[in-house]
């Protein structure tokens, strides 16, 4: 079973939205720093918002403050990120990552502090 399963990605133009949502499985739910990566060919992945499930604290990094935006429901252990004002260069493969179990999100996290990922789901802006 897998554990986090992206949905919501497609095509959009410049200036739209998105949600992107990621369902969780209850064990890799609870109590954990649930985050989204994205990585696009050539560049490096990168965290854009994430979210601690226990108080829905979260971090968005100044990259896509103001325009992404994450949040999560308990009830149905899912995990979404809302991006407004989108831009080419958002063009990207998007990923959900859960941390390990009672580690409170930190700005200083990167990809390796996550050890469960989900398979992705591309996100395409066009100008």
């Amino acid at each position: 079973q897998d554990q986090l399963v992206e949905s919501g990605g497609g095509s959009v133009q410049a200036e739209g939205s998105l949600r992107l949502s990621c369902a969780v499985d209850r064990y890799t739910y609870r109590d954990r720093c649930i985050a989204w990566f994205r990585q696009a060919p050539g560049k490096e992945r990168e965290e854009v918002a994430s979210i601690f499930t226990r108080d829905g604290s979260t971090y968005v990094p100044d990259s896509v403050k103001g325009r992404f935006a994450i949040s999560h429901d308990n009830v149905k252990k899912s995990v979404y990120l809302q991006m407004d004002s989108l831009k080419p260069e958002d063009t990207a493969m998007y990923y959900c990552a859960a941390a390990m179990y009672d580690r409170r999100c930190r700005s200083t996290f990167v990809s390796s502090d996550f050890p469960y990922w989900g398979q992705g789901t591309q996100v395409t802006v066009s100008s």
